[in-house]
């Protein structure tokens, strides 16, 4: 026989299920907050875990800016292969440079861009996605491996930024010249915080 003490009433029932229930919420909130934090990756670690330096930006060589900010957009202007000495890679891809040697040119220029957005945002981690790359390759009408070429920059974005981060809408053309005559030049679109 029960006694009366052990008799669930209707408003006993609903407080428990409501304190079930705040449970439930309070734990599924942490969890979400342990697993924003677990997926925040320090992009500044991740380039020195890749052994990528970011120089000091060049400064633009005619009447133009190297980044403008449009609400949560940051639009980077053309960046060519800058070497640390001042020196760039120069030449047509396909003719004086292999394919690998304007890989590396992409590459080069991607750190380049690297930079600047750093300098314009002043934390990396303020990067939310790259969401556009434009990439010319100097090189001959009859050449037809652009996207190799400037994967040389999309795939430095990938391994800084992750798939869901720095995997971008591209296009990968081809020039008959570019400016000091080098090897490529990209620009960029990027969402920032």
């Amino acid at each position: 026989m029960n006694s009366i003490s052990s008799i669930q009433t209707p408003d006993t029932i609903r407080r428990h299920a409501s304190r079930g229930l705040a449970l439930c919420v309070s734990a599924l909130c942490l969890l979400l907050v342990l697993s924003c934090s677990a997926q925040k990756v320090d992009y500044d670690k991740k380039l020195k875990e890749l052994g990528i330096q970011l120089p000091t930006p060049s400064k633009p060589v005619a009447n133009y800016v190297r980044a403008v900010r449009v609400g949560n957009l940051l639009f980077l202007a053309g960046h060519g292969p800058d070497h640390p000495d001042g020196s760039r890679t120069i030449g047509k891809v396909g003719l004086d440079l292999t394919i690998e040697q304007g890989y590396a040119a992409a590459k080069l220029t991607a750190v380049g861009l690297l930079a600047t957005m750093k300098s314009e945002l002043g934390d990396l981690n303020r990067v939310k996605r790259i969401v556009k790359v434009n990439g010319w390759v100097n090189s001959p009408p009859e050449f037809g491996d652009h996207p190799k070429v400037i994967n040389g920059c999309s795939d430095l974005m990938v391994a800084v930024f992750g798939d869901k981060n720095g995997k971008h809408a591209r296009a990968a053309m081809g020039a008959g010249s570019l400016p000091f005559n080098q090897a490529v030049e990209i620009e960029m679109v990027v969402e920032v915080e």
